[in-house]
């Protein structure tokens, strides 16, 4: 079926009732005995976007296939407001909970034209209600001309658009996106994170959303929770997680870093970079990870702190990196700065470092520490 692409005004998205979807101390483990999730408690509050982060085996989809119905934990609770939907001797199916998920695929049926799609969670609506519904839904992500089409006809992202509406077709509760955006072409990426964004806020659900991609949740989350190794890590704003990380492998996963490894001396951490004040948590002696962000680097032909030679230098657009040899370095240091800031043939040079961009931890810090 041939299908004129034609843009059209998006009515405002129909209003669910936020609910708060709780997660309390949330176990799960696989038949094999690998445990995935070791005791995870965490709230997404009414409205919220909350951004469920971290590397791949981390516990995301896990938990988010917990909290649809789809994988049972082995303990804990899940509560809606004040509602168990899953604990001991309860277990709400799928369709009762009040709970939207949109796949990673989208998973459209591809026999089915994309109001069928859409219409197709609607069974407890009359066939006449529930095309209406859909019409509505379709609507709301500007997608109504495409209504008697079928999937292939689409791109990427309207396909997404798609399975946004069919998610948020019966109005739910709780919308749950799992890895939304990882088919998309990098270009698409952002246009249509912004569109879903903006559909959410109209909608006014709470919605779960799972990335791998820290600049991806700081850019749709209200808050961010990082998972590593089945653990919730640390819980905030984006800002909360980048200015402050709990511990190294925070830092590490918002931001590229130099790493230096010190011993506290009169409340001091020396490094190849220079002297830096030690968190007053740690005590005199005391064995300490420093971490230089990458982009922390100030950099002049003339003069500067610290001399430093350019090893490498690689232009990316915006930024260059830098790779730079520094006395008392046993290997070399990574940089970011801005174009146009080192002639192009300058090799020796001076650094800066900005205070700001370094982080002193507890060399233990990295495997224990977690702040909810």
């Amino acid at each position: 079926m041939n299908v004129q692409k034609q843009g059209s005004a998006r009515v405002t998205a129909g209003v669910s009732f936020a609910a708060r979807l709780s997660f309390e101390d949330i176990f799960h483990s696989y038949a094999s005995g690998v445990e995935t999730l070791r005791g995870v408690s965490l709230t997404a509050e009414p409205g919220e976007v909350l951004c469920l982060l971290g590397p791949s085996g981390s516990g995301k989809t896990t938990l988010l296939r917990i909290a649809a119905g789809i994988e049972p934990q082995s303990s804990g609770r899940v509560v809606l407001n004040e509602r168990v939907i899953a604990g001991p001797g309860v277990f709400l199916p799928p369709e009762q909970r009040s709970i939207g998920l949109v796949f990673q695929d989208f998973a459209l049926f591809p026999h089915l034209t994309i109001l069928d799609n859409v219409r197709f969670g609607l069974t407890a609506l009359s066939p006449e209600e529930a095309r209406h519904e859909a019409m509505i839904a379709l609507e709301r992500v500007g997608l109504q001309a495409y209504a008697g089409a079928y999937p292939h006809v689409l791109s990427g992202g309207e396909q997404q658009r798609v399975a946004l509406a069919r998610a948020l077709a019966p109005r739910p509760a709780v919308l749950l996106m799992d890895e939304p955006f990882s088919g998309l072409d990098s270009r698409l990426k952002d246009s249509v994170r912004a569109e879903t964004l903006d559909i959410l806020r109209q909608s006014r659900a709470t919605a779960i959303v799972v990335t791998h991609d820290a600049e991806e949740a700081m850019r749709m989350g209200d808050r961010i929770a990082l998972l590593k190794d089945g653990r919730l890590v640390q819980v905030g704003t984006a800002e909360e997680l980048y200015q402050h990380p709990a511990n190294l492998f925070v830092a590490g996963f918002f931001s590229e870093i130099n790493e230096f490894e010190a011993a506290v001396e009169n409340g001091m951490v020396e490094t190849p970079l220079g002297r830096f004040p030690a968190p007053e948590a740690l005590e005199e002696g005391a064995e300490a990870t420093v971490a230089v962000r990458l982009s922390g680097f100030l950099v002049n032909q003339d003069s500067g702190a610290i001399p430093a030679r350019i090893v490498s230098r690689r232009f990316l657009g915006v930024v260059e990196h830098l790779e730079l040899a520094v006395p008392g370095a046993d290997r070399n240091m990574r940089a970011r700065i801005r174009c146009g800031q080192l002639p192009p043939k300058a090799r020796d040079i001076w650094i800066d470092i900005v205070p700001s961009d370094v982080l002193v931890f507890t060399r233990q810090s990295f495997e224990t520490q977690t702040i909810v």
